[in-house]
């Protein structure tokens, strides 16, 4: 994925994930006119613009971009509401998630929600940022 992002505004690593985030609340309130205020509950509407912008089947290096703050944006309503943190991925960990960085959570597990919103826009809702949330949350997913 990192060969399609060669023209970011910034460096792909954690320390600009939250401003990747910001970005995108700004284009989503300036072109949708959709208000994400970092909720929980707002990750359901990242679900539904990202599965719009599915219904009209763009190539994904056409929206990896927007994808990529999408999945920021998880990453900070995660770093909010669940006490994660941003960090870089080491090699391997990059290897495994296809991404330079992602979020930790207390327990000492890694999430990557770049990727997330990616898998989202290709495989659908069952892939959904808020089901992601869901997963970080519960410690059980019996529990749900």
């Amino acid at each position: 994925m990192q060969s399609s992002l060669t023209s970011l505004k910034y460096p792909l690593v954690a320390a600009n994930g939250p401003r990747f985030a910001a970005d995108i609340v700004s284009v989503v309130r300036e072109g949708a006119r959709i208000r994400l205020d970092y909720s929980v509950r707002s990750l359901a509407v990242v679900d539904r613009l990202i599965q719009g912008i599915r219904s009209e089947a763009p190539p994904v290096e056409a929206v990896t971009e927007t994808l990529l703050g999408f999945g920021a944006y998880a990453g900070e309503v995660l770093v909010r509401h669940a006490d994660a943190s941003w960090v870089d991925f080491d090699e391997t960990q990059r290897e495994w998630f296809g991404h330079p960085f992602g979020v930790r959570t207390p327990d000492g597990r890694a999430w990557n929600p770049l990727g997330r919103a990616v898998r989202c826009f290709e495989n659908g809702i069952d892939d959904s940022v808020q089901l992601l949330y869901v997963a970080v949350v519960v410690a059980d997913p019996r529990d749900i």
